[in-house]
């Protein structure tokens, strides 16, 4: 009995963990979308990261609050070669989701310019799919 109550909660916790893992990773596939598409000036991939209505509140020299959507965040990189590695660098650094909402964290390195953002994002699960619907960023200490 008590070898089949432990196997009983092992299998829960693996399919609890696998569950998790699985959200886990479809979050990482909205990010990285993000992520790649601003690496590579992909401003149908940005824009595909993103719930149509969010805001990104981003930084900029001389500007205390610089507020995008996100099609105007992708315009941003329209005159670039589209798919051609731009020197930025993005990691996923951390995740965090309960049920239909999530947060994360990455950082964007650009090494040519020494600079490095760090990223806040507020993610929401809707009709299925993970979504950005919220965007800090800042601008690191040099």
């Amino acid at each position: 009995m008590k070898k089949m109550i432990s196997t009983t909660l092992l299998l829960a916790f693996t399919f609890s963990a696998i569950g998790q893992t699985t959200e886990e990773d479809a979050i990482r596939v909205t990010l990285e979308a993000y992520l790649n598409g601003s690496s590579h000036s992909d401003m149908e991939q940005i824009t595909s990261a993103f719930y149509p209505e969010a805001d990104l509140f981003l930084s900029k020299k001389d500007q205390e609050l610089w507020i995008l959507s996100p099609q105007e965040y992708a315009e941003l990189f329209k005159n670039r070669e589209k798919g051609k590695f731009n020197g930025r660098v993005g990691k996923i650094l951390a995740i965090d989701h309960q049920n239909t909402i999530a947060t994360a964290k990455a950082s964007i390195e650009i090494p040519s310019r020494n600079m490095t953002f760090i990223d806040l994002f507020l993610l929401k699960k809707l009709n299925g799919e993970w979504k950005i619907i919220s965007k800090a960023a800042t601008l690191m200490d040099q």
